[in-house]
């Protein structure tokens, strides 16, 4: 393939060619082709190994790493998003290819919104294969290999379907009670950490990458850790030189389904996330509609992606948010009740770039995560801590007023960024607005006597958005233990 070049433009398939994983070593491999290109190999590394495991739970990883191929791919098919997709190890059913579509058509919004893409009829995963009776949005009907625990096997079909319980529910894998929980450095993974911990939740803290602020965070839990390896094919940084087509993609997505590979290989029962319920919410934009930054942290994808898992991979595999009946204001009271992580967490985005700049200290002060945490945080922090925190007063600097009406969705859509919805921006600042200690600030100042006038006031009060939902995923009898903690 010394003579291919990437053409954005000329491309005309795109083909996922197989995934394999050698569990001596614990490294997966999950191989994408542009028409007749190069192998495109993305390496994905699970400490550990080697793994040994029993013929039900070596299938069952086959299957979680089928998953993950598939979701994986959103980060390579977005360089040329071309009209054909062609699925070459082995077909998929109907049921799976909806999943795989919502996750693509909706995680690739912002990305088809900033590059003038339209994507809803272009995105189409054949489905070969019948699916199963009985099953929803996320179930795939045919046999699965297994994966051997002395030799790199690949996704190859099986010469005859399973049963699977008459091609029902896979069967519960005797998975023991622990917890794969995300971490990604920020408030929300804390909260969540140390609710389980208070619950009696045996935990493994899990990230992805290399990031050395996510691993001070993670020892500071105390907690065992399980640092996972992701290295993307190298020719896609060559093709973003080229003029490939870049920009966000449903990351939470990609970590759930690498997450739930792990689990499946280490032999535990809980994927746990930390998305909060207004993760749900996107950002309003005149003549587009509403373009979702978080739609992989939102609760349509928690909830297809974890009937997925329990339908295809492994009955007692339960994937969820331990936050989603949180909103950002109730995240942000809960992290106030301890000092513990003051020092070493971050929720500034610039941290965790792939390439590009990077703060000089935890917080750049001035993208839109560092501006809304520092809002969320104001009204259940004493001022001299969150300032400590950050290293400045965030709400008294008139050059970020522009950031701030952003985020209140005053004269400007809501920042393509993980921040909470506008109306928690506005209660949280109508909050401030009425105590001594924040009132004279310019950005206070300023909403109280230009932007809060303009508003309802009976919108404008913190305790409604501190109420618990209903909407969750989470065991039952672990909400009944955390409950009333995340509702003081």
């Amino acid at each position: 393939m010394t003579d291919w070049t990437f053409h954005r433009d000329q491309i005309r398939t795109f083909r996922f060619v197989r995934s394999r994983f050698d569990a001596r070593t614990g490294v997966a491999q999950l191989i994408y082709v542009f028409d007749d290109g190069p192998e495109l190999v993305e390496t994905v590394t699970v400490p550990g190994a080697p793994f040994v495991m029993d013929d039900a739970r070596a299938a069952a990883a086959q299957r979680a790493l089928r998953l993950l191929h598939l979701i994986a791919g959103v980060s390579y098919y977005k360089a040329a998003v071309p009209a054909e997709i062609r699925i070459e190890d082995e077909g998929i059913d109907a049921a799976t290819a909806a999943l795989l579509e919502l996750i693509y058509r909706n995680g690739l919004g912002e990305f088809a919104y900033r590059n003038g893409l339209e994507l809803r009829d272009r995105i189409r995963f054949p489905a070969l294969l019948p699916s199963p009776p009985g099953r929803g949005a996320g179930g795939e009907g045919r046999g699965d290999s297994a994966v051997s625990d002395a030799v790199s096997v690949e996704s190859e079909p099986s010469p005859q379907p399973l049963s699977r319980g008459e091609r029902g529910l896979p069967a519960a894998l005797g998975l023991r009670p622990h917890a794969l929980v995300a971490i990604g450095g920020g408030k929300d993974s804390l909260v969540s950490i140390e609710a389980l911990r208070g619950a009696g939740v045996e935990q493994t803290v899990t990230w992805i990458g290399g990031s050395q602020l996510i691993a001070a965070c993670a020892a500071r839990t105390g907690l065992p850790t399980l640092n996972i390896g992701r290295q993307l094919a190298p020719q896609l940084f060559d093709f973003n030189r080229r003029g490939a087509w870049n920009g966000h993609i449903p990351v939470t997505a990609v970590n759930s389904a690498i997450l739930a590979f792990a689990a499946v290989l280490l032999g535990v029962n809980q994927v746990v996330f930390s998305n909060e319920r207004s993760a749900s919410y996107g950002s309003l934009i005149p003549g587009t509609g509403e373009v979702n930054h978080q739609w992989s942290k939102g609760w349509a994808f928690e909830a297809a992606f974890g009937e997925h898992l329990q339908r295809h991979v492994a009955a007692d595999l339960d994937y969820y948010s331990l936050l989603r009946p949180l909103s950002e204001l109730a995240v942000a009271r809960q992290f106030a009740k301890s000092d513990r992580y003051d020092d070493c967490f971050s929720s500034c985005n610039r941290n965790f770039h792939i390439l590009g700049e990077r703060p000089t200290s935890r917080w750049c002060g001035v993208c839109p995560k560092c501006l809304f945490v520092f809002l969320a945080l104001a009204p259940f922090l004493p001022k001299l801590r969150l300032v400590g925190i950050v290293g400045r007063n965030l709400l008294d600097d008139p050059d970020l007023i522009p950031g701030y009406d952003a985020l209140l969705e005053f004269g400007n859509h809501k920042p393509f960024e993980c921040v909470g919805e506008g109306r928690e921006s506005r209660a949280a600042m109508a909050a401030l607005a009425q105590r001594p200690e924040w009132r004279e600030d310019a950005v206070i100042k300023r909403f109280a006597k230009l932007i809060a006038p303009q508003l309802d006031p009976a919108e404008l009060a913190v305790e409604p958005l501190l109420a618990l939902h209903d909407e969750r995923r989470i065991p039952a009898a672990l909400w009944e233990r955390l409950r009333d903690r995340f509702a003081a």
